[in-house]
């Protein structure tokens, strides 16, 4: 197992270790500290862990950091937890919940990413004197010929390179992924082999700092103007009924819209957050052609031609061109919505990413 933090020549002789308290990032400090460097864990605590103790499925508070702390010990490395609550807040919490409020469909995860793990994080290892940055996120950097590269991870259903489209090239110099080539299993099974408590323990599920995954429930208390009620219209503006807040509604969703005696099944297709309203209409209607993008990240070069483009992180990558602003599909895709990510790839390779922030609809045959 030496050679698993090896960039190039070079021997990386100090590794911090993100630990979440989970078994994958707890197999990483395990392949680190088999490689013979210096292995330090670092957990961030993240948010209020009283609600979430106990709790399966939780991460980066109270039982999953007794559970980074034992692996640490079981191990001989050092383990240290730091605050980092009131900037997980103001970064993640309460941007998720402005972008809920706003008609958007967030994704938090990638916000942590770019804020708390990928920079505060990065400043934590480079004061510590390590050489690399190792977390255990299923994706795969692979040193190409003009430096590093993010890759897809070899299990499809595993890959998590979707969250990651932020990642700037500075920061993956940084990077090692020690698990993006390895099957879920056989990271279970080099826990185990280490005697690693954490080896049988469930993989984290929903937004972590939602301890009861009642998204809508926490923006209610955080924006409580947000439960305010407003009108069900449909597409050309007709009032088919009310809904009780739009906290509890994204795009796409079909669930909560009661309305009697519509011919075929409604969806939400817009969210109009200043006048609390949604609008809804068949499922033909969520279609879409293309989607603008802000704040573009480009980890790759930019590609004048066809390329794959994900906005879900388990969806499928599907063709499509890219102008440096618009996205453009070659067949019209469902489930985009402003607020997700659409992340570029080249094959298996991930070039980058943006924000989508509005959608332009598919003509309605086409769907």
């Amino acid at each position: 197992m030496g050679d698993w933090f090896q960039f190039g020549s070079e021997k990386i002789r100090r590794v911090v270790v993100a630990m979440s308290g989970g078994v994958d990032s707890s197999v990483v400090a395990a392949l680190a500290a088999a490689s013979g460097a210096e292995t330090i864990g670092i957990t961030l605590q993240l948010y209020d862990h009283g609600a979430a103790v106990g709790r399966a499925g939780s991460c980066c508070a109270g039982r999953d950091i007794a559970d980074a702390r034992a692996v640490a010990d079981r191990l001989g490395i050092a383990h240290y937890v730091f605050d980092y609550e009131s900037a997980f807040r103001e970064s993640v919490i309460d941007r998720f919940a402005d972008d809920y409020i706003a008609g958007r469909t967030p994704i938090p995860c990638v916000r942590c990413n770019q804020s708390v793990k990928f920079t505060d994080l990065f400043q934590v290892a480079r004061d510590l004197g390590a050489d690399c940055l190792a977390t255990g996120h299923y994706v795969r950097r692979v040193v190409g010929a003009r430096g590093p590269e993010l890759h897809r991870a070899h299990d499809p259903a595993r890959d998590q390179s979707y969250f990651l489209f932020a990642t700037t090239r500075d920061q993956l110099d940084f990077l090692r992924f020690p698990l993006g080539g390895l099957p879920k299993d056989r990271v279970r099974e080099i826990a185990a082999e280490h005697g690693l408590g954490v080896a049988g323990k469930p993989d984290s599920q929903d937004i972590c700092f939602v301890p009861d995954g009642d998204y809508a429930g926490l923006v209610r208390k955080l924006r409580p103007e947000a439960a305010a009620p407003g009108e069900i219209v449909d597409m050309a503006g007709r009032v088919l009924g009310a809904h009780r807040g739009i906290t509890g509604f994204t795009v796409g969703q079909r669930r909560g819209i009661e309305i009697g005696g519509a011919p075929e099944p409604l969806y939400v297709v817009r969210i109009d957050a200043a006048e609390r309203r949604l609008v809804v209409g068949p499922r033909r209607a969520l279609a879409v052609r293309a989607a603008r993008l802000s704040e573009v990240n480009w980890l790759g070069e930019a590609i004048d031609g066809p390329l794959l483009v994900k906005v879900r992180s388990l969806a499928k990558p599907v063709p499509a061109r890219f102008d440096g602003e618009t996205v453009s599909f070659d067949a019209p895709e469902y489930g985009v919505a402003p607020g997700q990510a659409a992340v570029l790839y080249d094959g298996d390779r991930m070039l980058g990413g943006g924000w989508i922030e509005e959608t332009v609809a598919a003509e309605l045959e086409l769907a």
